[in-house]
């Protein structure tokens, strides 16, 4: 294990449920601390526990009369707009406090960071990439991605990458940032054809000094481990290896596993942990080892999303779980009684993870990885069409 890595953690982070019956339920929060816990990744590990993010540090990303809309919405019968009482995104009580709960676990994470106490930082309940500037969006209320990374620029840092590997399309971090060449945006996602929120094309590639700067890989659905591995290993290395971050940002949503109920990607726990992997491998080799890693979406709550972050938690923690290790029987026992599903008994989906390196062609998801190649590859000095690139 590393002894510089920090985990941000607090039981408060579970207040952050939108209503009883919305697909982003909390347990699957609840239930990955406690299986990472009794298989032993969190083992002498004193987690860190944020302050709700102020209304200084939520408005270097979010408007000031949106903050006043998501404080006053839980007492206005009749909604305050801005995307906020929709079947998205329903009122709650105590929805500021929690949401600035989950913005502060992040950017604690970002300040551990910055201030040399760890070279990597995880908080599994950050992730809420949707959220834009004046609205709520996609179960998101606050953009804790885009507030960690305002506030590192606050700080002075002048490069950072920011790596989204949820089903869904990075798209409030990305509009965070769309004219700024000091963050560099990658998402690789579902087709924006066939997957809410319809954007995440090659062409959206950055604005004035920003153009370049955001890059998005769109997957067509159906993609499994070794097609998005393959798309990934085309685009990510070489982009993240010109720019040299000085710190690698990462949204880790679980989505894409072939179990979860909200998408259409085909991915095992297999290859979501060489996922992780390969990220803690980037960070290592392109930002001097600083990496920051949240959660993001998931919606395979028992079966998917535990055994996929406890792998991230592993993997930040130089802690990996083998793939064949036996699920713990008291963590079964109290999932199962949670649940009528069938739980899986490993670490693993079974499933070899293997990719065939991107040449031009040979596989469906080739044009995605032309179009974006050609779209942002020159602006970096890179060659679209040299695989060697």
């Amino acid at each position: 294990m590393s002894p510089s890595t920090a985990v941000v953690w607090t039981p408060d982070f579970l207040s952050y449920q939108l209503s009883d019956d919305h697909p982003l339920n909390p347990v699957r929060l609840d239930l990955t601390m406690r299986l990472a816990g009794e298989l032993g990744v969190l083992d002498e590990i004193k987690t860190l526990v944020p302050d709700p993010a102020s209304d200084d540090e939520l408005m270097r990303v979010h408007a000031p009369s949106y903050l006043t809309a998501v404080k006053s919405a839980p007492e206005v019968p009749f909604g305050v707009g801005h995307g906020l009482g929709t079947e998205d995104n329903p009122i709650f009580f105590g929805m500021h406090e929690a949401s600035a709960l989950v913005a502060g676990g992040s950017l604690l994470a970002a300040q551990t960071i910055a201030e040399g106490r760890a070279d990597r930082a995880v908080n599994i309940a950050g992730g809420l990439h949707h959220a834009m500037r004046d609205r709520a969006a996609g179960f998101c209320v606050y953009n804790d991605c885009s507030v960690a990374i305002a506030w590192l620029l606050a700080q002075g840092y002048e490069r950072i990458a920011y790596v989204d590997v949820d089903v869904h399309h990075g798209d409030g971090v990305q509009a965070s940032f769309y004219d700024d060449p000091r963050v560099l945006t990658i998402s690789v996602h579902q087709h924006p054809l066939t997957l809410w929120p319809g954007t995440g094309w090659p062409g959206e590639y950055g604005s004035g000094d920003g153009a370049g700067y955001a890059v998005n890989v769109p997957l067509p659905p159906g993609t499994g481990d070794a097609g998005w591995l393959r798309a990934f290993h085309a685009v990510v290395p070489s982009l993240l290896d010109s720019f040299r971050p000085q710190v690698l940002v990462t949204e880790c949503g679980a989505d894409t596993h072939s179990e979860d109920p909200l998408a259409n990607l085909e991915l095992s726990i297999d290859g979501q942990r060489e996922i992780y992997r390969t990220l803690r491998d980037l960070a290592e080799r392109t930002a001097g080892g600083k990496w920051l890693a949240l959660g993001g979406g998931g919606y395979s709550l028992f079966r998917v999303v535990p055994r996929s972050w406890t792998h991230l938690l592993a993997t930040v923690l130089d802690r990996d779980v083998a793939p064949e290790r036996p699920l713990p029987a008291d963590w079964v026992a109290h999932t199962a009684k949670l649940t009528g599903q069938p739980l899986p008994v490993a670490m693993t989906d079974g499933q070899a993870v293997s990719y065939e390196p991107w040449t031009e062609g040979a596989d469906r998801v080739d044009i995605a990885v032309l179009d974006v190649r050609r779209a942002v590859f020159p602006l970096h000095g890179l060659d679209p069409d040299d695989p060697r690139d």
